[in-house]
Protein backbone atom coordinates (compact mmCIF):
# COMPACT_ATOMS: atom_id res chain seq x y z
CA UNK A 1 0.00 0.00 0.00
CA UNK A 2 1.16 3.51 -0.74
CA UNK A 3 2.03 5.71 2.21
CA UNK A 4 0.25 8.63 0.60
CA UNK A 5 -2.38 10.37 2.66
CA UNK A 6 -4.70 13.30 2.16
CA UNK A 7 -3.15 15.44 4.92
CA UNK A 8 -3.84 19.11 4.10
CA UNK A 9 -0.75 21.27 3.51
CA UNK A 10 -1.85 23.97 5.99
CA UNK A 11 -1.39 22.17 9.28
CA UNK A 12 -2.47 24.95 11.70
CA UNK A 13 -5.72 25.42 9.80
CA UNK A 14 -6.38 21.69 9.68
CA UNK A 15 -5.73 21.16 13.40
CA UNK A 16 -7.83 24.17 14.40
CA UNK A 17 -10.76 23.08 12.26
CA UNK A 18 -11.54 19.60 10.92
CA UNK A 19 -8.55 17.76 12.38
CA UNK A 20 -8.77 19.34 15.80
CA UNK A 21 -12.50 18.77 16.12
CA UNK A 22 -12.09 15.12 15.18
CA UNK A 23 -9.25 14.67 17.64
CA UNK A 24 -11.23 16.16 20.50
CA UNK A 25 -14.30 14.09 19.62
CA UNK A 26 -12.22 10.91 19.74
CA UNK A 27 -9.63 11.93 22.32
CA UNK A 28 -10.53 9.35 24.97
CA UNK A 29 -10.25 6.35 22.69
CA UNK A 30 -7.15 7.65 20.90
CA UNK A 31 -5.29 8.42 24.13
CA UNK A 32 -6.19 5.04 25.56
CA UNK A 33 -4.85 3.34 22.45
CA UNK A 34 -1.51 5.19 22.41
CA UNK A 35 -1.02 5.22 26.21
CA UNK A 36 1.76 2.58 26.07
CA UNK A 37 3.88 4.99 24.05
CA UNK A 38 3.73 7.53 26.88
CA UNK A 39 5.49 5.22 29.31
CA UNK A 40 8.08 4.25 26.70
CA UNK A 41 8.78 7.84 25.66
CA UNK A 42 9.22 9.11 29.21
CA UNK A 43 11.67 6.29 29.90
CA UNK A 44 13.50 7.10 26.66
CA UNK A 45 13.63 10.86 27.34
CA UNK A 46 14.66 10.36 30.99
CA UNK A 47 13.52 13.73 32.39
CA UNK A 48 15.30 14.67 35.62
CA UNK A 49 14.14 16.70 38.64
CA UNK A 50 14.57 20.42 38.05
CA UNK A 51 14.75 20.24 34.25
CA UNK A 52 12.97 22.48 31.78
CA UNK A 53 11.05 20.52 29.14
CA UNK A 54 9.38 21.52 25.89
CA UNK A 55 6.67 19.11 24.74
CA UNK A 56 6.05 19.66 21.01
CA UNK A 57 2.59 18.84 19.69
CA UNK A 58 1.33 18.26 23.21
CA UNK A 59 -2.29 17.61 22.23
CA UNK A 60 -4.49 16.97 25.24
CA UNK A 61 -1.55 17.39 27.61
CA UNK A 62 -1.14 13.84 28.90
CA UNK A 63 2.54 13.65 27.94
CA UNK A 64 3.23 17.14 29.25
CA UNK A 65 1.68 16.21 32.60
CA UNK A 66 3.83 13.08 32.82
CA UNK A 67 6.95 15.17 32.24
CA UNK A 68 5.78 17.71 34.84
CA UNK A 69 5.50 14.93 37.38
CA UNK A 70 8.97 13.68 36.50
CA UNK A 71 10.77 17.04 36.76
CA UNK A 72 8.98 17.93 39.97
CA UNK A 73 8.26 21.36 41.49
CA UNK A 74 11.79 22.63 40.81
CA UNK A 75 11.37 21.99 37.09
CA UNK A 76 8.81 23.13 34.57
CA UNK A 77 7.19 21.97 31.36
CA UNK A 78 5.80 23.94 28.42
CA UNK A 79 3.31 22.09 26.22
CA UNK A 80 3.13 23.53 22.72
CA UNK A 81 0.52 22.86 20.05
CA UNK A 82 -0.86 24.53 16.91
CA UNK A 83 -4.46 23.65 17.80
CA UNK A 84 -6.46 25.97 20.03
CA UNK A 85 -9.25 23.40 20.00
CA UNK A 86 -7.07 20.64 21.44
CA UNK A 87 -5.15 22.93 23.80
CA UNK A 88 -8.44 23.89 25.43
CA UNK A 89 -8.71 20.27 26.58
CA UNK A 90 -5.17 20.29 27.97
CA UNK A 91 -5.68 23.54 29.85
CA UNK A 92 -8.93 22.37 31.39
CA UNK A 93 -7.40 19.07 32.49
CA UNK A 94 -4.19 20.41 34.01
CA UNK A 95 -4.95 23.94 35.17
CA UNK A 96 -4.00 22.97 38.72
CA UNK A 97 -0.51 21.68 37.84
CA UNK A 98 1.76 24.52 38.97
CA UNK A 99 4.87 23.60 36.96
CA UNK A 100 2.99 23.01 33.69
CA UNK A 101 1.86 25.60 31.16
CA UNK A 102 0.61 25.50 27.59
CA UNK A 103 1.12 27.78 24.60
CA UNK A 104 -0.50 28.03 21.20
CA UNK A 105 2.02 28.10 18.39
CA UNK A 106 4.02 26.29 15.74
CA UNK A 107 7.36 25.11 17.11
CA UNK A 108 8.85 25.58 13.65
CA UNK A 109 8.14 29.29 13.48
CA UNK A 110 7.25 30.79 16.87
CA UNK A 111 9.86 32.55 19.05
CA UNK A 112 11.58 30.25 21.54
CA UNK A 113 14.14 31.35 24.10
CA UNK A 114 17.62 30.30 22.99
CA UNK A 115 19.38 27.77 25.21
CA UNK A 116 16.43 27.54 27.59
CA UNK A 117 15.40 23.86 27.68
CA UNK A 118 17.15 20.76 28.97
CA UNK A 119 14.85 18.50 26.98
CA UNK A 120 12.69 18.83 23.86
CA UNK A 121 10.34 15.91 23.42
CA UNK A 122 7.29 14.86 21.45
CA UNK A 123 4.85 12.00 21.17
CA UNK A 124 3.73 11.95 17.52
CA UNK A 125 3.96 15.73 17.17
CA UNK A 126 6.98 16.41 14.95
CA UNK A 127 6.00 14.69 11.68
CA UNK A 128 4.01 17.67 10.38
CA UNK A 129 6.81 20.20 9.80
CA UNK A 130 6.81 21.70 6.31
CA UNK A 131 10.60 22.10 6.51
CA UNK A 132 11.81 19.53 9.04
CA UNK A 133 15.49 20.48 8.85
CA UNK A 134 14.73 24.11 9.67
CA UNK A 135 12.22 23.12 12.36
CA UNK A 136 14.58 20.74 14.14
CA UNK A 137 17.39 23.31 13.89
CA UNK A 138 15.11 25.83 15.60
CA UNK A 139 14.33 23.32 18.35
CA UNK A 140 18.05 22.66 18.71
CA UNK A 141 18.67 26.36 19.31
CA UNK A 142 16.11 26.27 22.13
CA UNK A 143 18.13 23.57 23.91
CA UNK A 144 20.94 24.26 26.33
CA UNK A 145 24.39 23.06 25.20
CA UNK A 146 24.27 19.30 25.77
CA UNK A 147 20.47 19.37 25.94
CA UNK A 148 18.48 16.41 24.67
CA UNK A 149 15.96 15.77 21.92
CA UNK A 150 13.75 12.68 22.37
CA UNK A 151 10.63 11.78 20.44
CA UNK A 152 8.55 8.94 19.07
CA UNK A 153 7.10 8.83 15.56
CA UNK A 154 5.50 6.28 13.26
CA UNK A 155 7.42 4.03 10.92
CA UNK A 156 5.88 3.14 7.53
CA UNK A 157 2.13 2.78 7.15
CA UNK A 158 2.53 -0.79 5.89
CA UNK A 159 4.37 -1.63 9.14
CA UNK A 160 1.35 -0.41 11.09
CA UNK A 161 -1.49 -2.81 10.29
CA UNK A 162 -3.69 -1.24 12.97
CA UNK A 163 -4.13 1.62 10.50
CA UNK A 164 -3.06 0.14 7.16
CA UNK A 165 -5.58 -2.71 7.19
CA UNK A 166 -8.44 -0.32 7.94
CA UNK A 167 -7.34 2.23 5.34
CA UNK A 168 -7.06 -0.50 2.73
CA UNK A 169 -10.55 -1.75 3.60
CA UNK A 170 -12.08 1.75 3.58
CA UNK A 171 -10.71 2.56 0.16
CA UNK A 172 -12.29 -0.48 -1.39
CA UNK A 173 -15.45 1.64 -1.11
CA UNK A 174 -14.29 5.27 -0.94
CA UNK A 175 -12.50 7.14 -3.73
CA UNK A 176 -8.75 6.97 -3.25
CA UNK A 177 -7.36 10.45 -2.47
CA UNK A 178 -4.84 12.25 -4.62
CA UNK A 179 -1.40 10.79 -3.80
CA UNK A 180 0.95 12.91 -1.71
CA UNK A 181 4.74 12.52 -1.70
CA UNK A 182 5.74 9.96 0.95
CA UNK A 183 7.78 12.62 2.76
CA UNK A 184 4.94 15.16 2.83
CA UNK A 185 3.95 16.41 6.31
CA UNK A 186 1.74 13.79 7.93
CA UNK A 187 1.75 10.88 10.38
CA UNK A 188 4.17 8.76 8.32
CA UNK A 189 6.53 11.49 7.07
CA UNK A 190 9.45 9.95 8.98
CA UNK A 191 8.84 6.37 7.88
CA UNK A 192 12.36 6.21 6.45
CA UNK A 193 14.71 5.97 9.40
CA UNK A 194 17.76 6.84 7.29
CA UNK A 195 16.06 10.03 6.12
CA UNK A 196 15.14 10.92 9.70
CA UNK A 197 18.75 10.45 10.80
CA UNK A 198 19.89 12.67 7.93
CA UNK A 199 17.36 15.37 8.88
CA UNK A 200 18.64 15.45 12.46
CA UNK A 201 22.23 15.50 11.25
CA UNK A 202 21.55 18.40 8.90
CA UNK A 203 19.84 20.19 11.80
CA UNK A 204 23.08 20.12 13.77
CA UNK A 205 22.44 17.39 16.35
CA UNK A 206 25.01 14.93 17.64
CA UNK A 207 24.70 11.50 19.32
CA UNK A 208 21.77 10.64 17.05
CA UNK A 209 19.95 7.38 17.71
CA UNK A 210 16.99 5.97 15.75
CA UNK A 211 15.66 2.78 17.35
CA UNK A 212 12.70 0.67 16.18
CA UNK A 213 9.98 0.01 18.71
CA UNK A 214 7.19 -2.53 18.15
CA UNK A 215 4.04 -2.44 20.25
CA UNK A 216 0.75 -4.33 20.18
CA UNK A 217 -2.04 -1.79 20.49
CA UNK A 218 -5.40 -2.31 22.17
CA UNK A 219 -7.99 -0.58 20.00
CA UNK A 220 -10.81 -1.38 22.42
CA UNK A 221 -14.04 -3.07 21.42
CA UNK A 222 -14.64 -3.68 17.75
CA UNK A 223 -17.31 -0.96 17.76
CA UNK A 224 -14.85 1.55 19.24
CA UNK A 225 -12.17 0.49 16.78
CA UNK A 226 -14.49 0.88 13.79
CA UNK A 227 -15.56 4.32 15.01
CA UNK A 228 -11.98 5.47 15.45
CA UNK A 229 -10.74 4.07 12.14
CA UNK A 230 -13.53 5.70 10.13
CA UNK A 231 -13.46 9.07 11.86
CA UNK A 232 -9.70 9.62 12.08
CA UNK A 233 -6.80 8.93 9.78
CA UNK A 234 -6.39 8.93 5.99
CA UNK A 235 -9.97 7.79 5.25
CA UNK A 236 -11.76 10.18 7.62
CA UNK A 237 -12.42 13.07 5.22
CA UNK A 238 -13.67 10.81 2.44
CA UNK A 239 -15.82 8.88 4.92
CA UNK A 240 -17.41 12.07 6.24
CA UNK A 241 -18.27 13.17 2.69
CA UNK A 242 -19.65 9.78 1.59
CA UNK A 243 -23.30 8.88 1.23
CA UNK A 244 -25.03 6.96 3.99
CA UNK A 245 -24.96 3.85 1.78
CA UNK A 246 -21.21 4.12 1.20
CA UNK A 247 -20.57 4.86 4.87
CA UNK A 248 -22.41 1.68 5.81
CA UNK A 249 -20.32 -0.25 3.28
CA UNK A 250 -17.12 1.21 4.71
CA UNK A 251 -18.14 0.24 8.24
CA UNK A 252 -18.79 -3.31 7.05
CA UNK A 253 -15.42 -3.49 5.28
CA UNK A 254 -13.45 -2.04 8.22
CA UNK A 255 -15.24 -4.32 10.69
CA UNK A 256 -14.28 -7.33 8.54
CA UNK A 257 -10.64 -6.20 8.54
CA UNK A 258 -10.61 -5.84 12.32
CA UNK A 259 -12.54 -8.96 13.26
CA UNK A 260 -9.61 -11.42 12.88
CA UNK A 261 -7.73 -9.39 15.51
CA UNK A 262 -10.50 -9.50 18.12
CA UNK A 263 -9.39 -11.24 21.30
CA UNK A 264 -11.07 -11.18 24.70
CA UNK A 265 -13.41 -8.40 23.65
CA UNK A 266 -10.65 -6.09 22.34
CA UNK A 267 -9.06 -5.57 18.96
CA UNK A 268 -5.29 -6.00 19.27
CA UNK A 269 -2.99 -5.13 16.37
CA UNK A 270 0.69 -4.46 15.75
CA UNK A 271 2.26 -1.02 15.51
CA UNK A 272 5.74 0.16 14.51
CA UNK A 273 7.48 3.36 15.63
CA UNK A 274 10.88 5.00 15.86
CA UNK A 275 12.33 6.17 19.16
CA UNK A 276 14.63 9.01 18.19
CA UNK A 277 17.21 10.70 20.36
CA UNK A 278 19.92 13.31 19.88
CA UNK A 279 21.83 16.07 21.63
CA UNK A 280 22.78 19.65 21.06
CA UNK A 281 26.57 19.58 20.92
Amino acid sequence: MSQATSVPPDQPTYWNEEGGQRWVSNIQRVERMIEPFLTRLVRHAAPQPGERVLDVGCGGGVTSAAFAGAVGPSGNVLGLDVSMVILAVARERYAAVANLSFALGDAATMPLDAGHFDLVSSRFGVMFFADPVAAFAKLRSALKPGGRLAFICWRALDENPWMADCVRAAFTVLPIPEPQPPTAPGPFAFADGARLRDILGQSGYTDISIEPHDQVLDLGSIDDAVTQMTRMGPAASAFAAASATDQAAVVTAVRAALKPHLSGGSVRMASATWLAGARRG
